[in-house]
C-alpha cells in the first residue's frame, strides 16, 4: 500500500464529524454495494466515474477529504486521480467501511439517507398530517372539494401518478398553491412516490400558513399502488402560471417562513466576495428554479439544482460538509422554502440571492484527468465497417443505460471493474471503448490499453453520436461481462416483485429515525409549532 496517502482510523473521523472544519466523505465503491451499508454522511462517487462527478460535488481543490472502500485498493486508486487533479488533503479510512463498523459505529443502507431521514424526522417533530390512500380514494369517489398536487419533477409524474394529480415541484408549492386551491375550502393533498416529499411539500404549505387543510398522501403512489389502486401513466397535468395576487400571497408567505427560520438574504456583491473566497471556503450556488427558467437565464456558475430534489438528496448536490450554500430564485419564494429546510436540516450557512442572471445554456462539465490522444479515436462509420466480426466493443455505460440501447454485440463492462470483465469477452480485431456520451470510455483507455495486447480505440461521441449517425441501438441485457453493481435500482425499477420492493423500501424509511438518533452525527434542527 502507498503510504504517501495517510489512512485515519473510524474514531478520528468520527471526531472529524463533530468539528468545526469542512469535510467530504466520499465511498468510491459503487452505487448499488454503497447501498447495502456506507456511512451516513459518505457521499456516493464511484470509482469508475470518479473523473465525471467529482468536480461538481467537492468544488474546492483544499477540502479535507476522506475516502472509504472495501479495502481492497480502490481509494488508493481514487486518491491518484485526486492528487493529479489538485486535490491535496485526501486521506483514507483505514480498514474501510468493516473498519467503521468494526469500530462499534453505525452503518446504512439504502440512498440518499440524510433526506430521507429527514423527512421521518420533520413528520414527528410537526405532527404532518398525512391520509391513508383508500380514503383519498373514497373522497375522490364522493366528489370531496380537494386538489392533490404531486411534488415530484415532471419526468416521475409522467411516468405514474395519483389519478386527477397536478404537477407541481416540491419548491413550486408554495408559490402556486393560490393559483392551483383558490378557495380556502379546498383540501390539498401533497404526494410523491413514497415519503419524504410528501411530508416536506405538506408541511412546506402549512409552514406557510396557506389557509387550506393540508394533507400528505401516506407512502405516496407506491402506497396507492400496495393498496390496490390503479396509478395513472402518462399524464400533463401542470399548475398553472403564477397569477398576479398568487405571486403577492406566495411572497407574503415566503417573508414569514424566512423571519421564522432566520432565511438571511445577500446581494451580488456578498456573492462575488465569496467567489473572490472559495480557494479558502467551499460555495455552492444552486439556482432552485424549474430546470427550463434555469436554461432561458441563469447567475454564472449556478448548478440547476430544483429546490425540492436539492432536499430531498442533499448529498447528490452537497459533497462538503459544513459549505456555504447560496440559493437563487429571481421570485425569492422557491429559494425561501428551500433554505428553511436546509436550515432545518442542519446546514448553518444557507443564503438567499433572488436574482435570476442572463446566463444560458447548462454549465459545461469540469471533468478530472487528461482525455486520449485524438488519434485513438474511431468515427461511427468505420466502426460500422468493422462489425460485426472485426471488432469487439466494450461498454461502460451505466447498466440501466446499458439496457435501455447499446451498440449490437456489445458488451458491458464497469470501467473499475474491468480486469475482472475481461476473461469473459471473446476478443476479436479492434477493441473499441463506448460509453453514454463517450467520455468515460476515453477516460478509461490508457488503463484498458494497459491490460490487453491489441490496441484501444475509443468511439468518438460514444452511443449518442452512433445514434446520431442513424445507426441502430437494442435494448436488453446480454453481453453483460460484469454484475450490474453500478446503479441502485428504485423499487419500480425492479425486474421482479417489485411489490415487495415497495413495502420493503417504505419499511426503510420508517425505521431511518431511530437509526439517526442511535448513529448521532446528523444535526437536525426541531422549531417550535407555526403560529
Amino acid at each position: 500500500m502507498d503510504q504517501t496517502v495517510p489512512l485515519i482510523d473510524a474514531r478520528t473521523l468520527r471526531r472529524m464529524l463533530d468539528d468545526r472544519d469542512e469535510l467530504a466523505i466520499i465511498d468510491v465503491r459503487e452505487e448499488l454495494i454503497f447501498s447495502q451499508n456506507h456511512l451516513l454522511h459518505a457521499r456516493s462517487v464511484p470509482l469508475s466515474r470518479l473523473e465525471l462527478l467529482f468536480a461538481a460535488l467537492v468544488p474546492r481543490r483544499g477540502t479535507r477529504i476522506v475516502l472509504c472502500d472495501d479495502d481492497d485498493g480502490a481509494a488508493q486508486r481514487a486518491a491518484a486521480i485526486l492528487a493529479g487533479a489538485g486535490y491535496d488533503n485526501v486521506a483514507i479510512l483505514e480498514g474501510g467501511v468493516a473498519g467503521w463498523q468494526k469500530a462499534g459505529l453505525e452503518l446504512f443502507s439504502g440512498v440518499n439517507v440524510p433526506s430521507k431521514a429527514f423527512g421521518e424526522f420533520i413528520e414527528h417533530s410537526s405532527y404532518t398530517p398525512s391520509i391513508a390512500p383508500e380514503e383519498l380514494a373514497r373522497m375522490m369517489g364522493d366528489g370531496t372539494n380537494m386538489t392533490v398536487l404531486d411534488s415530484r419533477p415532471f419526468d416521475e409524474y409522467f411516468r405514474v401518478s395519483i389519478p386527477s394529480a397536478t404537477n407541481v415541484p416540491g419548491a413550486e408549492l408554495v408559490l402556486r398553491a393560490r393559483d392551483a386551491a383558490p378557495s380556502p375550502a379546498t383540501t390539498i393533498v401533497v404526494n410523491c412516490a413514497g415519503r419524504t416529499r410528501s411530508i416536506i411539500g405538506a408541511q412546506s404549505l402549512i409552514n406557510a400558513g396557506i389557509p387550506n387543510k393540508v394533507v400528505a398522501l401516506r407512502n405516496g403512489t407506491m402506497g396507492w399502488s400496495l393498496a390496490g389502486l390503479t396509478c395513472d401513466a402518462g399524464k400533463e397535468r401542470r399548475a398553472p402560471a403564477v397569477s398576479v395576487s398568487g405571486l403577492a400571497a406566495a411572497r407574503e408567505a415566503a417573508t414569514r417562513v424566512a423571519r421564522r427560520f432566520g432565511i438571511q438574504h445577500i446581494d451580488r456583491a456578498t456573492l462575488e466576495k465569496w467567489r473572490a473566497e472559495s480557494e479558502q471556503r467551499t460555495l455552492y450556488i444552486f439556482d432552485v428554479r424549474d430546470p427550463a427558467d434555469y436554461a432561458a437565464g441563469h447567475i454564472a456558475g449556478a448548478i440547476s439544482a430544483p429546490g425540492g430534489q436539492l432536499v430531498q438528496a442533499t448529498d447528490q448536490y452537497v459533497g462538503t460538509l459544513r459549505a456555504r450554500l447560496v440559493l437563487v430564485d429571481d421570485l425569492d419564494v422557491r429559494a425561501v422554502m428551500t433554505a428553511s429546510w436546509l436550515v432545518q436540516m442542519g446546514w448553518d450557512e444557507v443564503y438567499v440571492l433572488a436574482e435570476k442572471g442572463d446566463g444560458r445554456g447548462l454549465p459545461l462539465p469540469t471533468i478530472l484527468g487528461p482525455p486520449p490522444p485524438p488519434e485513438s479515436a474511431i468515427e461511427p462509420a468505420a466502426l460500422a465497417a468493422l462489425l460485426p466480426d472485426r471488432a469487439t466493443i466494450i461498454d461502460l455505460s451505466l447498466s440501466r443505460n446499458f439496457r435501455k440501447g447499446h451498440i449490437a454485440g456489445a458488451w458491458y463492462a464497469i470501467r473499475s471493474r474491468i480486469a475482472r470483465a475481461l476473461p469473459k469477452i471473446r476478443m476479436k480485431g479492434t477493441l473499441v471503448l463506448t460509453s453514454e456520451d463517450g467520455v468515460l470510455a476515453a477516460l478509461a483507455a490508457r488503463e484498458v490499453e494497459a491490460l490487453v495486447q491489441t490496441p484501444v480505440r475509443v468511439l468518438a461521441g460514444g452511443n449518442a453520436a452512433w445514434a446520431r449517425g442513424g445507426y441502430k441501438l437494442v435494448a436488453g441485457d446480454d453481453n453483460m461481462a460484469d454484475e450490474p453493481v453500478d446503479a441502485w435500482l428504485k423499487p419500480y425499477e425492479r425486474p421482479s416483485k417489485t411489490s415487495d420492493a415497495m413495502a420493503e423500501y417504505l419499511a426503510w424509511e420508517v425505521d431511518l429515525l431511530p437509526r439517526i438518533e442511535r448513529d448521532g452525527t446528523c444535526r437536525f434542527r426541531r422549531y417550535p409549532p407555526h403560529d
